[in-house]
This record gives C-alpha cells, sequence and structure tokens, in this order.
C-alpha cells in the first residue's frame, strides 16, 4: 500500500492517481474505507499525506491536531500530511475552485451568487466567491435548512458587532420569506459577505437578478448526462456559470451556458489543481500553472472522445477503425448501433418506419454513444442535423468534419445519398451545419487517410476536450 493515496467511502474509478503520479511521480493508492473503519484509519495514521473526499472530509477535519485556518473556516479537509506522528489539515479544493473559475474568466466580484446544493463543496464555493468579491451569496436547496450547519455557526461567532446583520434587519427579512430564521449570516474567510439560504421553488420570483451560478449538486453528472439543475432562461443577467461536475467534460448546463455566450466550466480543471495544491503539501514545492495545463490536457486527452462527421461515404467508418488501432481505443459507429438496438438494418428501417423514425431512433443511439469517455464516435451523415444530437456529441468529445468531394463520395447501402443527383443539395444544407458543429475542418485526400489521421492526432492532443 502506498504511502500516499485518497481515502473516501467509495471511489470506484478516479483520476486522482493519474494526476498525482503525472505531476510529482508520486506513488498513489486508493484507499476506499467503509465508514466503520475511518476512525482507525486516522488512528493508525500508517499513511505520508492522503487526499479525503466524500463523506470523510468533516471527519478530517476534526480528526487533525493542526488545521489550516482556511479549512477550518470551511468545516472540511481535503488533504491531510503526517508529519511525525502529527495530522495536519489543509483544503486545497478552495483554491482548485478558484483557478477553475478564474481560467473560464468568472468574475464574481461585486455580483450576486447562486450556489446550488447545500454540501459539503457548497461550504468551499460560499467561502470561495465571498473571498472573490461577492456581493452576495444565496445557498437554493430543495428545501430550507431547520438548522444551520456547523461551519458558519462557528465562522459567525467569530464576526465583528458592527459587521453582522442587526436583528431588526433579520426579523424583517424572515418575517418577508426572503431567509430562513436560520439563514442571516455571514459567510467568508478574508472577506464578508451576505449569505442566505432559499428553494427552488422561488428561483424566478426572487433570484431572476442573479448573475453567477455554482452547481455543487450531482444533478447532470454521469450516467444521468441530460439533465439540468436549473434553466438559465430564466436569469436575464448572467455572467458566469461554474459546475464542479467533471463527468461529463461538459455539463447540460454549461453546454447551455455556452451557447448563450456566458462565460463557463465544469469541475476537471478544479479537480486538477486541487490535486496540484494538495501535492505542495506531500512533496514540499508549488506547481505553476503550466504544469497544472500540462497535466489538465493530459487528463483531458485520456478522457475526451474523438467524433467524426461527415456527408455519407467521406471515409469516417474507416478513419474511425484506423483511429482505433492506432489508440487501442474503442470505436462506437451511431449507425451501427442502430442496426444493433433494432436488429434490422438502416434500409430496412427507413422502409418501414420512414425518415423520422430513423432520426429518433438516431438520436437515442447518439445519447448512448456520446456520454461514454474515451472512444471514437464515427456519426451517420445526417446526425448533425438534429440540434438535439450537439449536446451529446459535444459533451465529452471534440468533433472533427471529414469533407470529401461530393463526387469520391461512396453512396452503396445509404438511402438518402443513393441518388447521385441529389448530392449537391445535400451537401449545401449539410455543409454549413458540419462546419459550425466541429472544432476542426479537415480534407478527405483521396488514398491518403492517413493524412487525416495525423492531422486529427495532432490537433486532439494539443486541445483535447477544449471548445475552440
Amino acid at each position: 500500500m502506498s504511502n500516499y493515496g485518497l481515502l473516501g467511502e467509495k471511489l470506484g474509478h478516479s483520476f486522482s492517481p493519474t494526476i498525482h503520479r503525472q505531476l510529482w511521480g508520486g506513488d498513489y493508492d486508493l484507499k476506499p474505507t467503509p465508514r466503520d473503519q475511518v476512525d482507525e484509519f486516522f488512528r493508525k495514521r500508517d499513511f505520508s499525506g492522503i487526499n479525503v473526499t466524500i463523506p470523510y472530509k468533516q471527519i478530517a477535519c476534526q480528526t487533525c491536531e493542526h488545521v489550516d485556518p482556511k479549512a477550518l473556516a470551511i468545516g472540511a479537509v481535503n488533504t491531510v500530511v503526517n508529519r511525525d506522528g502529527v495530522l495536519y489539515g489543509y483544503n486545497t479544493d478552495y483554491d482548485g475552485f478558484l483557478f477553475c473559475a478564474r481560467r473560464a474568466g468568472v468574475d464574481f466580484a461585486g455580483k450576486k451568487v447562486l450556489i446550488l446544493g447545500s454540501g459539503g463543496t457548497s461550504l468551499t464555493a460560499r467561502n470561495a466567491v465571498a473571498d472573490a468579491g461577492a456581493r452576495e451569496v444565496v445557498i437554493i436547496s430543495r428545501s430550507k435548512p431547520s438548522g444551520e450547519i456547523a461551519p458558519l455557526q462557528a465562522l459567525s461567532t467569530n464576526i465583528p458587532a458592527h459587521e453582522a446583520p442587526s436583528e431588526t434587519d433579520n426579523q424583517a427579512k424572515k418575517a418577508s420569506g426572503e431567509i430562513s430564521a436560520v439563514s442571516a449570516n455571514l459567510v467568508g474567510i478574508s472577506r464578508r459577505c451576505p449569505v442566505s439560504h432559499d428553494t427552488y421553488d422561488n428561483l424566478a420570483a426572487r433570484h431572476s437578478d442573479a448573475q453567477i451560478i455554482v452547481n455543487t449538486t450531482p444533478v447532470g453528472m454521469y450516467p444521468n448526462n441530460y439533465a439540468s439543475p436549473v434553466d438559465l432562461a430564466l436569469f436575464p443577467n448572467l455572467s458566469g456559470v461554474v459546475d464542479v461536475i467533471y463527468n461529463p467534460q461538459t455539463t447540460l448546463l454549461v453546454h447551455e451556458a455556452k451557447k448563450k455566450g456566458i462565460p463557463a466550466t465544469c469541475g476537471l480543471p478544479m479537480l486538477v489543481a486541487q490535486a496540484a495544491y494538495a501535492a505542495e503539501h506531500f512533496c514540499g514545492r508549488p506547481f505553476s500553472a503550466d504544469e497544472i495545463e500540462k497535466v489538465l490536457a493530459s487528463v483531458q486527452a485520456e478522457t475526451a472522445n474523438i467524433v467524426l462527421i461527415g456527408m455519407p461515404g467521406c471515409g469516417k467508418t474507416t478513419v474511425g477503425k484506423k483511429l482505433a488501432e492506432h489508440l487501442n481505443r474503442e470505436v462506437i459507429d451511431v449507425d451501427a448501433l442502430i442496426v444493433e438496438r433494432e436488429g434490422r438494418s438502416i434500409p430496412d428501417i427507413f422502409a418501414e418506419d420512414g425518415e423520422e423514425a430513423f432520426r429518433q431512433l438516431e438520436t437515442e443511439a447518439a445519447k448512448i454513444a456520446g456520454q461514454r469517455s474515451g472512444v471514437i464516435i464515427s456519426c451517420g451523415g445526417g446526425l448533425p442535423m438534429r440540434e438535439a444530437n450537439h449536446f451529446p456529441m459535444l459533451q465529452n468529445g471534440r468533433i472533427y468534419y471529414l469533407n470529401r468531394q461530393i463526387d469520391k463520395l461512396a453512396t452503396g447501402g445509404r438511402p438518402l445519398s443513393a441518388n447521385r443527383s441529389g448530392l449537391p443539395d445535400m451537401f449545401a444544407k449539410r455543409h454549413p451545419i458540419y462546419q459550425s458543429l466541429c472544432h476542426r475542418e479537415l480534407p478527405v485526400t483521396e488514398g491518403v487517410p492517413s493524412a487525416v489521421i495525423n492531422q486529427i492526432l495532432e490537433d486532439f492532443y494539443e486541445r483535447p476536450g477544449r471548445q475552440s
């Protein structure tokens, strides 16, 4: 067992070992531990350093002899270092969160911030956004809390009397229903900011003026990729979205924000950055932003999909298979997936059920394929024409448009392109959609698929998962 690792209850697959090994070459393992064995784990102290994830961050905070003031104010420790038998606790999620937001261009200064969720990550986020200059923080959950959580109560006892809201102000807000009886408080570590609680039912009536949304709930996380915690149409003044989910790489919430031109990010940069800040405590040296970006790019490349689009017969299947051989990745042909699921050929589906029925089957298959990670996806020529198929392909993928000359397109077994006379009109309709959806357009040179493959590989490993 390694002297370093990740402590949690149910860890499953984790990026943490890969991230730490790439950052500093440390021997780092997963340490799944049942709840009834956590106290014994800390008592033995048989480790040099560990990261801590749910549900043990608060236990770690209570166990460490020395807790960094930042972690103490948040009430959660995610990094523990054993120094000669004495445990020192830190919270690097805080700095990882701020790194992630800054990287995306999300600025909290002077803004009203809604934080969705009231769990442990919410504790970190509310303190971080307050310290980053937020004007107001509102915690949104399914119901108002019946009692404030301990870390905020502890924090409020240290607030100077002249900074605290008066009882008259609090009673007025309670009477109006703006805040619950226990939510009148201030939050922050280096800077104090008003924080209150409300429910999703009151978003439209009370919080349409929100400028930043932070999602700390699991809504939108794999395997429930096609859910979003809120409708962004409710917030006309929105200027930033931070979603701490990192699988998928782009959640539906972030996708919708980017469609509106709003700076937005998911949580993978936060995951890598907090690991780097934790590694500083493990190995005694800081890691630069460039080092963090290098590891982030590596993790993105490992988990992102390569998505191939283009006209029927442009070579997507051939290129996909050769890429799969080169990268040792699974290739998913969406058309083949439809055939497998239906037990019928695509010409038979068109003949028996019509094109609209096929398109619905195509969307269902696209959703299945798109929520996978680290695969190659070959799309049918008509798949990009439905907007409902865009997010499934974008959530984990970098999209490549293979543009082959019309007179070179293969047409056998393709119901809509069998008549070559109709191909120019089809191309005219599809080409602009392909171009708008793809991250990179590549001309297909006859008889030289290796040229396209090399261009894809060069681009993908330079900018995996990036949306530009």
